[in-house]
C-alpha cells in the first residue's frame, strides 16, 4: 500500500517504459495520481512495449523497489518466464473485449453468409448462406471476449455453449469443461476460440476437434495462432470437412506471403486487427488511471494476474 499515515492515498512513483511511449499513456498515468520517475526510484513499472517485451527485464532489473508491473495487453504469454518474481502483475484483460467480440462476430457472420465467395464474384451466381438466428454457437474461453460475444448473440436467440477451465457459470450459456470440448463443438454453427494461450491450449483445435464439427460450421479464432494445429485447419478447409475459417490470429504469424491458407477460399484472414489501439486507448487509458489510481490508496488492482495459470 501506498499511502499517508492518514490513509489517504498518495503519489505513486512509475516507471513508465520503453522509451518513446505515447504521452497519452503518461497522461494517464498522471491523472491516476502518479509520478513519472527513473526505474531506480519506482515502486511501480507500466511497460508499454509490445514490439519488444525481451526489453521488460532490464527495466525490472533497473527497477528493484517496483512491487507493482502493469501490461496494457490482455495475453501475456511473452512474459510469463518473469510472473514469479514475487511483483504484483496486472495486464488488459476485459479491455479490448468487446471490439474483439464484435470482429467475432462479423467473422462468423460473413463466413455464414458467404460473403467470401461474393466479394469475388464476377457474375449473379446462385443463392446461399445459412443464418445464425435461433443458431447453435461453442465459444473456447469464458473471459471477457466470451462475456462479451454471448451479449451479442442475445438478440439472435443463439443457443449458447462455452467451454471453459474453471466451469463456472456464465450468464446466456451453458459451460462445461474441457472434457466436454468434443461433444460441444458437434452440431454447432459457429465455434469461436477466444483463449488464453498456455500450455493445455495450445494446439486444442485439432484434428480431432475439426472433425467432429458439422460440414457447414465456421471456425473462429480470435485467440492466439497457436491455439489451432495450422496444418490440420488446412486439411479440414481443403475437404470441405467444415464449412470455413474465420481467423484474426495464425500459426505462425505474420502469416508468410504464399502460405496455404491465403489461397483456400473458404478461409478469410484479418491481420490482428480485431481490436486496433485505436479503438482501445480510451479504455486502456481508463485501466491504467484506475489502477494506478488503486495502487496508491492500497486497494485491489483491475486485471490480475495470475503466474500459476499464466493468464
Amino acid at each position: 500500500m501506498t499511502s499517508d499515515r492518514a490513509g489517504m492515498p498518495t503519489e505513486v512513483k512509475v516507471a513508465l517504459a520503453p522509451e518513446g511511449a505515447p504521452g497519452w499513456v503518461a497522461e494517464a498515468v498522471v491523472d491516476g495520481g502518479g509520478a513519472l520517475v527513473d526505474p531506480a526510484a519506482a515502486e511501480a513499472v507500466v511497460w508499454f512495449g509490445a514490439a519488444e517485451p525481451e526489453g521488460l527485464p532490464a527495466v525490472l532489473r533497473a527497477a528493484p523497489g517496483a512491487r507493482w508491473v502493469q501490461l496494457p495487453w490482455a495475453g501475456v504469454e511473452p512474459y510469463v518466464h518473469l510472473l514469479g518474481d514475487g511483483r504484483t502483475w496486472t495486464c488488459g484483460k476485459g479491455v479490448y473485449a468487446e471490439p474483439v467480440a464484435e470482429h467475432a462476430l462479423a467473422l462468423a457472420l460473413a463466413g455464414l453468409r458467404g460473403l467470401p465467395d461474393r466479394v469475388r464474384a464476377t457474375s449473379w451466381g446462385r443463392q446461399g448462406g445459412r443464418s445464425l438466428y435461433g443458431g447453435r454457437v461453442t465459444v473456447l474461453g469464458g473471459g471477457g471476449i466470451t462475456e462479451a460475444l454471448l451479449a451479442l448473440l442475445v438478440p439472435l436467440r443463439c443457443e449458447a455453449t462455452v467451454v471453459r477451465r474453471s466451469g463456472a457459470a456464465l450468464a446466456g450459456a451453458t459451460v462445461v469443461g474441457p472434457d466436454g470440448l468434443l461433444d460441444a463443438v458437434a452440431g454447432a454453427d459457429v465455434v469461436v476460440v477466444a483463449l488464453a494461450l498456455t500450455p493445455a491450449t495450445r494446439g486444442i483445435v485439432d484434428a480431432a476437434v475439426l472433425g467432429r464439427m458439422e460440414g457447414h460450421a465456421w471456425l473462429v479464432n480470435v485467440g492466439r495462432g497457436e491455439h489451432v494445429v495450422t496444418a490440420d485447419l488446412v486439411e479440414a478447409l481443403r475437404s470441405g470437412s467444415i464449412g470455413g475459417a474465420g481467423l484474426d490470429v495464425t500459426d505462425p504469424e505474420p502469416l508468410p506471403d504464399g502460405h496455404s491458407l491465403w489461397s483456400l477460399p473458404n478461409c478469410i484472414i484479418t491481420p490482428h486487427t480485431a481490436n486496433t489501439l485505436a479503438m482501445a486507448r480510451p479504455a486502456v487509458t481508463e485501466r491504467i488511471r484506475e489502477n494506478v489510481r488503486r495502487f496508491g490508496a492500497g486497494e485491489e488492482l483491475i486485471g490480475l494476474v495470475d503466474p500459476a495459470l499464466g493468464y
